[in-house]
């Protein structure tokens, strides 16, 4: 065993930074490279000699410049998904064995992966981040994935290891320190209390959704003594409560940000520090929004936090925020008048209000038309919490745990799945119908789209099967295709695009970007083969077209093939902010079309 550092008269010395665990994480982290980068043709592996391994895997073979070669066993399931068996990557530098290292691999590939210069120091930092937090999740994070699957919500919340299931660099957080990802990771799962800063309301926007005003958000989600402990703490500053709103601010963020970069602000109290949150809140996997540990039934804190992280900053737009309770209120009524949805349980966990404060400098700039991350710095808003939305024989999880992994290997779906006493196929069906029939309606119904990968459902289990879903972080990822009439105030969701541009939310967020990993998982785990899975996944779109066919008309889900969006060419392409906001379909980056996977179950495959 080797042997880690101890904390020496309290200096942390990054006891996770050892040889054991680095080399594990590396090998993570290249054996993902190597099948993300495959799958969206950055890099093109060849065939090599060698038997197959029992699930089938052959060698394969990647040359890269300066007489650096990987080799590896790996199969090409459905959607060019690569099945790489980690055991089996070797490297070779000019002939001899060389370890694996994943800041090297990115270095060796600049050239494939279209790395700009001046941003490929700013992708290697996130990479090493990643192998940092692969370490440390080793070191720390042991539970059994079958254990796992009984678990509740915020234990399933704070144990998830992998991050985003397509981005190689996933974990960047730059901006964080060993004492900061200790205190405030996803995966730390350390209880954290908020800092509340009053904002001078002529300069701070609260709004508010149906059902909550000002009075009730507060006296809600604080209670009336710490209202009264803030009202205080400004009147003892010679300061009027009512000219002041409160807002939740990030620990971090205050430390790092409001502190030092808005210090004029806070210098002639425009925002004032009023104290912390009496309630414990814990961090969940998008790192900016908290759950409260104290009180389940609490609003969700989504803060901002300006960390470089998996290509973006992680701000919060006050101008952003502003519509984000009236979009949620339009969404949910669309959702909860939907017979169809209805019976599926389908919901969303609204936004019900947010805050921002725009009386700094930088916002001044953006009257002259500046853009700028600094006036992403200052904002917040609250969602629904799932928890009162559970029955008593109910539990839920982030969605994101059906293709989690322990350190070992097991899976948390084959828990899932046999604790559900049901066939993998129908516990499949039921997840399908639960989950991709109400996102599949919503867009040919509603012309609505979600973001609806892993960490944006909470998906609701009953007896270990999922019985329906929530959908969340509905006002910063909802679009509304075409000319379906909107309220003004939420126009700016609104997108023009063609029809087979409007199924990729269907092809490339759902089948790619999610089903291509679960299909992996239950399919290596021999639970179910791959063509069974996409057999089980055109049989649920089958059933909604038979119930629902004046919908399918227009838009064909069983095309053979589709245009291959690719996330990562997305991130290495600008490593710091990876789509514009306003326009994101205009940033998307492809590479040619995938065959559809559920075309040969199609209507008319005569099957």
């Amino acid at each position: 065993m080797t042997a880690t550092l101890p904390e020496l008269d309290g200096f942390p010395a990054a006891a996770h930074l050892e040889p054991a665990a680095m080399a594990r994480a590396h090998r993570h982290v290249v054996t993902k490279a190597l099948a993300e980068f495959a799958h969206e043709r950055l890099v093109s592996p060849e065939p090599a000699d060698g038997p197959a391994d029992a699930l089938g895997r052959t060698r394969w073979r990647l040359s890269t410049a300066g007489g650096v070669r990987y080799g590896f066993a790996a199969r090409v399931l459905p959607l060019e998904h690569w099945d790489v068996d980690p055991a089996s990557v070797t490297r070779s530098v000019d002939g001899a064995d060389a370890p694996l290292d994943a800041l090297a691999l990115v270095d060796e590939l600049q050239a494939e992966l279209g790395i700009p210069d001046a941003l490929l120091a700013t992708y290697l930092e996130e990479v090493s981040a990643t192998l940092a937090g692969v370490a440390w999740k080793l070191h720390h994070r042991r539970t059994d994935a079958r254990e796992l699957a009984r678990a509740d919500l915020q234990t399933v919340e704070r144990s998830m290891t992998e991050g985003h299931p397509a981005f190689v660099a996933n974990n960047g957080r730059i901006g964080f320190g060993l004492g900061d990802t200790a205190a405030y990771a996803p995966e730390a799962g350390a209880p954290v209390r908020l800092v509340w800063v009053a904002a001078r309301r002529e300069h701070t926007h609260l709004a508010c959704g149906e059902g909550v005003d000002e009075q009730r958000l507060y006296a809600g989600q604080l209670g009336e003594d710490l209202l009264d402990r803030f009202a205080g703490r400004l009147r003892w500053l010679g300061l009027d409560p009512a000219d002041y709103l409160y807002l939740p601010v990030h620990p971090w963020q205050w430390e790092h940000r409001l502190a030092v970069t808005f210090a004029a602000d806070v210098g002639r109290r425009d925002l004032v520090p009023v104290g912390l949150s009496e309630d414990r809140y814990q961090a969940q996997q998008s790192i900016r929004t908290f759950f409260d540990l104290d009180r389940p039934d609490r609003y969700y804190v989504k803060t901002a936090l300006a960390i470089q992280n998996m290509g973006f900053l992680r701000g919060l737009s006050p101008a952003y925020m502003r519509p984000t309770p009236a979009i949620n209120d339009w969404v949910a009524s669309v959702v909860r008048t939907d017979p169809e949805l209805g019976a599926a349980g389908f919901d969303v966990l609204r936004e019900l209000a947010s805050v921002g404060y725009t009386g700094d400098a930088y916002h001044r700039m953006a009257a002259r038309g500046i853009r700028s991350p600094y006036q992403r710095m200052v904002a917040a808003l609250w969602r629904e919490s799932p928890v009162p939305r559970l029955g008593p024989d109910e539990r839920a999880m982030t969605m994101a745990a059906l293709v989690h992994r322990d350190a070992e290997g097991r899976s948390l779906v084959g828990g899932l799945v046999a604790d559900a006493g049901l066939p993998p196929r129908e516990w499949l069906r039921r997840y399908l119908d639960a989950y991709l029939r109400p996102v599949v309606h919503c867009l040919l119904a509603h012309d609505l789209a979600f973001m609806p990968h892993g960490e944006n459902l909470i998906v609701v289990l009953r007896g270990s099967a999922p019985a329906r879903v929530l959908m969340k972080d509905v006002g910063e990822e909802v679009a509304v295709f075409g000319d379906r009439p909107l309220p003004p105030e939420i126009e700016r969701i609104r997108v023009h695009e063609p029809d087979d541009v409007r199924l990729l939310s269907v092809f490339t967020d759902v089948f790619d970007g999610f089903l291509r990993y679960l299909a992996g998982v239950l399919d290596t785990d021999g639970l179910l083969p791959a063509d069974e899975f996409w057999r089980c996944v055109a049989d649920c779109l089958l059933a909604h077209r038979e119930a629902h066919p004046e919908l399918h008309e227009r838009f064909d889900l069983f095309t053979p093939e589709f245009a291959h969006s690719c996330l990562n060419r997305l991130q290495l392409r600008n490593t710091l902010q990876m789509v514009d906001l306003t326009d994101q379909a205009s940033s998307l980056q492809y590479a040619g079309t995938l065959a559809n996977p559920v075309a040969p179950f199609g209507p008319a495959s005569g099957r």
